[in-house]
Formats: structure tokens, sequence, C-alpha cells
């Protein structure tokens, strides 16, 4: 069988096959803490299994309009509504299985080639590799630690050229737990307004999981004159910990929206009917899980920060958003294993580190920051705990 060389231009998933790795390991016998996973580690609430299971028992198992039903769509406008003053009408509001089904159909429905695509390092692993897919160049635009992992104007500004299609923004940020500030985002779009080409999707999949009593601000919010050219991206799956029943949700341009359905209609179709009733229950009914999920991961993050940055060679940047910690291992690199090996990239870092500690993380290269790993901290505390001291005593042991 040939397979087409488009595919070529794309890479697996890091973080899945992370995930399948660690798993792997450990039903060959290896006590592996995997800090890969990127889901949340609780349980999806009852209301939210109670409404799935009134959907089965009401028959409701059959296909719905390729774009969702209607039921779901009047949710997640009134959840936009509501929450973030947004006012969209039904012919602008598209279901998929998954966000990252959303940003495929996006992408795939905009990019061609010699299309260009600003994506911030460090950047979900996806983002580079569907823009590729689609034929089109992922500029790739570095968001440094001295900046928070954030985009400056000056910089959005440089990166822009006649060809540019889309600018992605994804906060708070997979991997680095970056959230953009009100002025920094302002700062973001009057640039945009300036460039009429250029469109913006924001991924807001990380909106509820934010620390230090920090707000969330999605562009539009602030530069309304965007609307036209703004997708805004969501789901249930980090949230109401539902990432198996894969709903995502995009709001935008009707005739955006139009093409992104008629992609979806030639592919899977509908998403699954028992998951979008699910989907409406998390979307309206009680929030408290989330906040409470919320507050547990904040714990974690300060576990993990405080642990990290005791080790010497480690420095972890402390994540206002998500469940990752994004750490320097700059520190590391140069020095020599019990083996006698060199680590000299982050790669070498994250194998060591499960090698020798039996921890699984994620090498930052996968990112597009050189230098780092990723850990989820979407994980138990004592697993946690556990995990931080193995890498400790691996590290200690580095000449």
């Amino acid at each position: 069988m040939q397979i087409a060389a488009r595919l070529n231009r794309i890479s697996a998933s890091v973080s899945s096959m992370g995930r399948q790795r660690a798993r792997e390991l450990k039903e060959a016998g290896r006590d592996v803490v995997s800090l890969t996973t990127g889901e949340p580690d609780f349980d999806t609430p009852e209301h939210v299994l109670e409404a799935a299971r009134r959907a089965m028992a009401g028959g409701q198992t059959k296909y719905t309009d390729p774009s969702g039903t209607p039921e779901l769509k009047a949710a997640v406008r009134e959840k936009l509504s509501r929450e973030n003053g947004l006012e969209y009408s039904q012919q602008e509001i598209i279901i998929s299985a998954g966000a990252k089904q959303v940003i495929f159909n996006a992408l795939m429905s905009t990019v061609e080639d010699g299309v260009e695509v600003i994506v911030p390092a460090p950047y979900w692993v996806s983002y580079p590799d569907v823009t590729r897919l689609a034929g089109g160049k992922p500029v790739i635009l570095a968001a440094t630690r001295e900046n928070g992992f954030k985009v400056t104007p000056e910089a959005l500004e440089r990166a822009i050229t006649p060809r540019t299609r889309w600018l992605m923004i994804n906060a708070p940020n997979n991997p680095s737990g970056a959230l953009y500030t009100r002025e920094e985002l302002k700062a973001l779009t009057d640039v945009l307004v300036r460039h009429r080409h250029v469109a913006l999707m924001t991924d807001d999949i990380y909106e509820h999981i934010r620390f230090d009593g920090r707000e969330f601000v999605t562009a539009l919010q602030l530069e309304p004159s965007l609307r036209d050219r703004t997708l805004v991206v969501n789901g249930v799956s980090k949230a109401y910990a539902m990432t198996g029943w894969r709903i995502g949700y995009g709001a935008g341009p009707a005739e955006l929206i139009t093409a992104m359905n008629k992609l979806q209609s030639q592919s899977t179709t509908n998403p699954n009917s028992i998951a979008q009733a699910a989907s409406i229950a998390a979307l309206l009914g009680p929030q408290d899980s989330v906040r409470a999920n919320t507050a547990q991961f904040e714990q974690r993050r300060d576990i993990v920060v405080a642990a990290l940055n005791r080790v010497p060679g480690i420095e972890c940047h402390k994540p206002e958003g998500a469940f990752y910690a994004f750490a320097s291992c700059e520190g590391l690199l140069g020095r020599r294993t019990r083996a006698g090996t060199v680590l000299e990239t982050s790669d070498d870092v994250v194998l060591f580190l499960l090698d020798q500690a039996n921890v699984a993380v994620l090498s930052g290269a996968a990112y597009g920051v050189e230098g780092y790993f990723r850990i989820s901290f979407a994980i138990s505390t004592d697993a946690l705990n556990e995990a931080c001291a193995r890498i400790a005593r691996a590290c200690a042991e580095l000449t």
C-alpha cells in the first residue's frame, strides 16, 4: 500500500505517544510515574453522567446534524454570552469531536500552499503539524521565559507578512501555563486591527483552570472589531474532566463555520449524540466541580514548582493556568550520567529521567522550545511528590 506523501509533513502526536510509551512500560512491569497525561485525573461530574444516562434511555442514540444538535449549540451560545460577553447565532456555532477537530477543520478549510500561520512557541504540538498537513507554513514565534512565555506586540508585528492567514493564541497555554492580562492581550489585538488580512484563532480550552485569582479574557471582549475574522475554540474536556467524551466547539463567522461543517460532514459527520447531551449538562449545570478541581490543581502546582526549583540544574516557571509545569533543564545539559552519557538535549534529559528515575515527562523540543521539559500535574499529590523525589535523586547522581 502506498502512503500519501503529505503524511511525511507531520509526525505522530508526541503527547499521545508519550502516554502510550509510559503505559507500555508499566504493563511490562516498570514502576513508572507518568507525568505525560494532558487530562484531569478527576471523575466526570455526576450530573453530567446522569444526563448521558437519560439521553441513552430516551433514545438519543441516532445521528444528529453534522455540526451538532440545536440544543447543544444553544447551550454553547448561552455559555459564551454568560461567561464571555460574546453573542453568536446558531449558524455561527459548530460542535465537533473535540477542540482538536475544530482546529483541524478550520485550518484545513482556510490554509493552502504558501499560506503562513503564526504559532507562538511554546505551542501545543498539533498546531504546526496540522498547518503543514494543510499545505501551509507554520511561522514559529518565540514567546520567551523573560516575557512570561507570552508574545509581545513588537514580535507579532515583525512576524506578519502578506502571506499570513492566522495567529494562534492558546491561553492558559499548554505547555507553559501562560495567561495574558487584559493589557497584554489588547496590545496584540491592536496589531491585528492594523493587519486586516490576518485572522485570529483563540484556543480557550483551559479557560477555567487558572490560578491566584487571575482573570480570563478572550480577545473579542477587548476588540469586537475582530469578530468577522476570529474563531473562538473551546470544549468540555479539561474543565469538566470529559476528555474521552470528545466534544469541542467553535464560534466564528458564518462563512467559516459553513466551510468547516462541509468538511466535517464528509469526515466524521456528527459528534457522539450521547456526549452532546452530556455536554449540555456540563455547560449549563452546577459548576462546583470546576472550582474544586482547579483549587486542587493550584495546590499541586505549588508542590511541583517548589520541588523542581530545589533541584540544581532545573528552573521551573510558575504557571498561571492549565495543569502543566514547563521546566528549564538547561542547567543539566553537558552533565554526565552514571553510564557516561552526556546530556546534550532536552530529549536526552527526558530519556535519562525515564531510564534512571522511572519518571515519564515530555521534551520541550516537541513544544518548540529546546532545553525544557513538560510535566503534567493532573495526577495525585502522592504520585507528584514521589516523581519529584525521584527526579531529585537522579539529578544528584549526574557529574
